[in-house]
């Protein structure tokens, strides 16, 4: 399981959880200043993750039959080890509680920035998806008629 794009998500929610409950238990304006940053720079390298790992699974698609639950959240049997689907799931996980919490305890602030963060594991886990997943093979269309 020591797959980089675990290791990504793993030190991107740590550095989200201190920035964003520094910024939470703080009326610190350089604090949520950095954790408006820290949430709004994994928002966009989720998207990028998310749309690379759309990409690949495009390609893939020719051959895979694969599905967006499966693809983004490794959602059917067999699509990912246990291990990878709980260390990818348990990060996004813990960036969704970390945001709305951070979000609900300074209503109306910066922090709400914070809600975009869950994009950045659910494009990791995609680009693990669309790489390493297992899915079911592609059935030759039958046509219409046939």
């Amino acid at each position: 399981m020591s797959d980089r794009l675990v290791t990504a998500s793993w030190a991107g929610t740590a550095v989200f959880v201190v920035t964003a409950v520094a910024a939470a238990a703080s009326d610190d304006g350089p604090a949520r200043a950095v954790a408006l940053v820290t949430a709004l720079g994994l928002f966009a390298l989720g998207t990028v993750a998310f749309l690379a790992a759309y990409a690949v699974a495009v390609g893939r698609s020719r051959e895979d039959a694969i599905g967006i639950g499966g693809l983004y959240f490794l959602a059917g049997k067999g699509t990912a080890p246990p291990a990878m689907k709980r260390a990818l799931l348990g990060s996004l996980a813990v960036q969704t509680v970390v945001a709305l919490a951070t979000a609900a305890a300074r209503p109306y602030s910066s922090l709400a920035f914070g809600i975009l963060v869950p994009m950045y594991g659910i494009g990791l886990t995609g680009l693990w998806g669309a790489r390493n997943g297992t899915f079911e093979r592609r059935r030759p269309d039958s046509g219409p008629g046939q």
